[in-house]
């Protein structure tokens, strides 16, 4: 059986490797290896998200939920430079690559961290994220609920979520437990994902 890709210390041969990607319009060489999530390319589901987002803000403090090897938070560092992006996982051999590649692309402000080296007092003006599904619906749901609510009043979090995978009760059971202070919607279907967005209004 192979290595779940949301294993904190996976212990399978790692067998690095580089793939070629376009991020940004920017086509890149970046390191990938085994037991991390979509190894050999960039998957359909964070190619859609990355298609459809705006641009994000030129400065500030963004966040990216379940980095892997970290296409997600190194397009926002090479849209926007100056703005300080954190890159989450609970594996350590996603982190290592992510920080990897945001050295190769010269991206100093982007930091691969394990949670809880998270500052506490850190809000985020923008997430991004293809989160981490195949964790289950309670685990999926503690997880997005402990970082939604740490976007700053205005921010916004786009999700990509698999149609068939859940996205619409996501989105219910998000709206339902955020409450009052923030508004879930869902702007775009693509290829059979949604993509979700969470904005805090107050």
């Amino acid at each position: 059986m192979s290595e779940h890709y949301f294993a904190a210390q996976p212990t399978a041969n790692a067998n690095q490797r580089e793939i070629d990607v376009v991020l940004q319009g920017r086509e890149v060489r970046l390191a990938t290896a085994s037991a991390v999530f979509s190894a050999d390319r960039l998957d359909k589901a964070t190619r859609i998200l990355l298609d459809h987002v705006p641009a994000p803000p030129e400065t500030g403090t963004a966040l990216d939920i379940g980095c892997g090897w970290g296409p997600i938070s190194l397009s926002l560092g090479l849209a926007s430079p100056q703005l300080d992006v954190w890159a989450l996982d609970v594996n350590e051999r996603a982190l290592e690559l992510t920080a990897t590649n945001a050295k190769r692309l010269g991206l100093d402000r982007v930091r691969a961290v394990k949670a809880e080296q998270l500052p506490a007092e850190l809000e985020f003006d923008v997430i991004w994220s293809n989160p981490p599904i195949r964790i289950g619906k309670e685990a999926l749901d503690e997880l997005l609920l402990t970082w939604l609510p740490r976007l700053r009043v205005g921010g916004e979090a786009w999700l990509v979520v698999g149609k068939n995978l859940g996205a619409d009760s996501l989105q219910r059971r998000l709206a339902e437990a955020l409450g009052a202070g923030y508004e879930v919607s869902r702007p775009r279907t693509d290829g059979g994902f949604r993509i979700l967005l969470v904005k805090r209004v107050s």
